[in-house]
């Protein structure tokens, strides 16, 4: 299984910044740092334009990383990432994803075409 790297372009920010988890049942370990969030998950990240849901979602604050598995969907500026297992570095600004087993990753990107630019054009005489 080939993880996906996905990476936001931008990921200069400033180091405290609201995270919202919406979820049936949600667990604090205070020994460990970890937040457990399970049943129709929601995630909403405003300072860098991310919105999430899952099954499951783990936030490990001293790693700086959040875990999201079970039918993960994650949009970010127009961007998709659908997967069974997502797990997002947030000092890197990367999203990892991993398929089922037999299955595939799928990311719908968001491309802005110059008009100005030919892709295919006229071949020059050398």
């Amino acid at each position: 299984m080939v993880p996906l790297f996905w990476q936001a372009a931008d990921s200069q920010e400033p180091p405290t910044q609201a995270l919202t988890i919406l979820a049936d049942v949600q667990q604090a370990n205070a020994v460990t740092g970890v937040i457990t969030a399970r049943g129709n998950v929601q995630l909403r990240y405003p300072a860098r334009q991310i919105q999430a849901s899952a099954a499951q979602a783990q936030y490990f604050s001293r790693e700086g990383r959040i875990v999201l598995s079970g039918n993960v969907y994650v949009l970010q500026q127009g961007n998709s990432l659908r997967a069974e297992t997502i797990t997002y570095l947030i000092s890197e600004a990367k999203f990892v994803a991993l398929p089922a087993p037999s299955r595939q990753v799928e990311a719908i990107l968001m491309i802005r075409d110059d008009p100005n630019q030919q892709i295919l054009g006229p071949v020059q005489p050398q």
